[in-house]
This record gives structure tokens, C-alpha cells and sequence, in this order.
């Protein structure tokens, strides 16, 4: 786009000149010249200086169901099969039957994220075969639970069919530990000794599914569970998929700036409700000769509340 089209470049090429040639009486009298804060209010559109509104809040069902799906990630799958397997017991105290589709995989969030939309369509749709029940889908993760319910639309914009079928699973769609809080409303009590713990939440986790407030209501029924608070809470722990995989030397210094942070909290412990962050986060602290690991938050609390430690 030449410079003259371009907003920015113009609101720059007028600042240089009003600093260049100031004025000598009121600006009024000088439409070539113009106040700093009009210059920089009207340098770019409003859509993209005004936060787009908020969501109504969700909607949640006033009973638990008798049975649910679990969505238990690739990521949990291959590297932490504990959290799922503590996922489904939380789950199953609650009195809820949790059915587990044996055929399914990754949700397709990589290929999605790094442009490659027919595969991630592809990966996409051999997921919606299986979970074809109207009963709730928990996700552990809760990357994994925004890409169901926020970017399957997106994918399948252009088939209505399909759409519908992708909305309906959105509705029905929570990240774990949302769906203990609003849907089972849990009740925990700590059985565990006094600790301190620093809560991670991955990026995605926080922007489309609050994961980071759902897992501090839960942390706070723990008597015996002080979390702390940590410096660069809410930055990426330098993970995002193949991002650390393309971008190695960038992930790296990010995951130095968040293990520096944790440890630096005081914490015992750290936990997250996504494993790829986990995964991260616990390589680089293993690499830097640390006691201090991450847990998932599931496992966690079914430890903390009576189950096997």
C-alpha cells in the first residue's frame, strides 16, 4: 500500500511536519498542522483502537449430567496420561459416567494456528464423528477446549451443515475445570500439608476460556493451598506448538523470563490446566538442574482430596 493510503504513515509525515515547522498561532488557522492528541486519536480507525464487547456470560445448566465426554488432547495423551486418567476420576466421584471415544486425536489447534487450514479441517472433522451425543465434552486442557468452541466455527464457516453441527458442540464444550466449578459445583476440602503454589495459565487457556479464574476458584477451597502470585503471570510461557519449534531462540528467552518468575514466587509448586504448557515449562526447569515442577491442576486436586497420591 503506497505511503499516502497508508494512516500511520500519514499521521507520521504530518507530525514531522508540525515538528519541522511549528506553528506561530492558533492550529485553527493551520489546517496543514494539527494537535498532537487529533494527530494520534485519528491516526488509525476506530475498530481498531476500541476492545470489541464482551461475551454474555455463559449460560450454565442448573443440574450435572449423568454422563459426559472426555476430550483428553494428544498432549495428555502421549506425555501426561495421569492427568487424564485423575480428570476422569474427579469426574466419576461426581456420579458422572465418562464416555472416552477411542479414535480421537489432536483437535487440530497446530495446523490451525500455523496456517494450515485444510489439514486442520481435515483433523477437525474426523473429531466431530465421535463426539455425535448431546452430553457435555470436558476438555483438560484448555487450549484445546477454545479451539472446539471458538475456531471450529471458523473452520467450517462455509459449510452450514457442518456449522450447525460445530455450534451445537460448542455449546456443550468445557475445559475441565470450569466444568467442576459451574456445572458440578464442587465443594473440595484439602487433605493435604501447607503449600504454596504458583498457577500458570496457557495463553489461549485465559483469552477464551478464563481457565485461570476457574482454577483459582477451585485452588481457594483448599484450606491447606496458599497460591501466590508470580511476576509475568499472564505471558506465554514461550510453548505455542510448533511457535517453539520455528521459533527456538525467542521460546527459549520467554520460558527463561517464566521458570526466572516462578522460582522467584516462592512457590513449591507450580500448576496448569494445559500440558503443552507443562511440557515447556518443566523441560526447561529440568534442563536448569530445579527441584521446582508442574503438575496438572487435575491430578493436583485429586490428590489434595482423598485420591492416590
Amino acid at each position: 500500500m503506497p505511503a499516502t493510503h497508508n494512516p500511520v504513515c500519514k499521521a507520521a509525515e504530518s507530525l514531522s511536519l508540525y515538528i519541522q515547522q511549528p506553528p506561530q498561532t492558533d492550529n485553527r488557522d493551520h489546517p496543514e498542522t494539527r494537535l498532537m492528541s487529533e494527530l494520534f486519536y485519528n491516526a488509525v480507525p476506530n475498530a481498531t483502537r476500541v476492545a470489541p464487547p464482551l461475551a454474555e456470560p455463559r449460560q450454565y445448566p442448573s443440574e450435572k449430567p449423568s454422563r459426559v465426554y472426555l476430550f483428553g488432547t494428544c498432549v495428555v495423551d502421549l506425555f501426561y496420561p495421569e492427568a487424564g486418567m485423575d480428570a476422569i476420576h474427579l469426574l466419576e466421584r461426581e456420579g458422572i459416567r465418562v464416555e472416552y471415544p477411542q479414535g480421537q486425536s489432536c483437535c487440530g489447534q497446530p495446523a490451525y494456528t500455523s496456517g494450515y487450514t485444510e489439514q486442520a479441517r481435515t483433523v477437525a472433522r474426523s473429531q466431530l464423528a465421535l463426539f455425535a451425543g448431546d452430553y457435555p465434552v470436558v476438555v483438560p486442557s484448555g487450549s484445546c477446549a477454545g479451539m472446539l468452541r471458538e475456531h471450529y466455527a471458523d473452520l467450517f464457516k462455509d459449510e452450514p451443515q457442518t456449522l450447525k453441527q460445530v455450534q451445537a458442540l460448542a455449546e456443550r464444550t468445557y475445559e475441565l475445570a470450569e466444568f467442576l466449578l459451574h456445572v458440578c459445583k464442587v465443594q473440595f476440602k484439602d487433605s493435604g500439608e501447607p503449600i504454596k503454589v504458583a498457577l500458570h495459565t496457557s495463553c489461549s487457556a485465559r483469552r477464551e476460556m478464563n481457565t485461570h479464574l476457574h482454577g483459582r476458584e477451585l485452588l481457594a477451597q483448599l484450606g491447606n493451598v496458599e497460591r501466590v502470585e508470580h511476576d509475568h503471570e499472564s505471558e506465554c510461557c514461550g510453548f505455542g506448538g510448533t511457535f517453539s519449534v520455528r521459533m527456538p531462540d525467542i521460546s527459549g528467552a520467554m520460558v527463561a523470563d517464566k521458570t526466572r518468575a516462578l522460582k522467584e514466587s516462592g512457590a513449591h509448586q507450580v500448576l496448569s490446566a494445559d500440558c503443552g504448557c507443562l511440557m515447556n515449562i518443566n523441560g526447561s526447569l529440568e534442563k536448569q538442574r530445579e527441584a521446582l515442577r508442574g503438575q496438572h491442576l487435575a491430578s493436583f486436586l485429586w490428590q489434595r482430596t482423598g485420591g492416590a497420591a
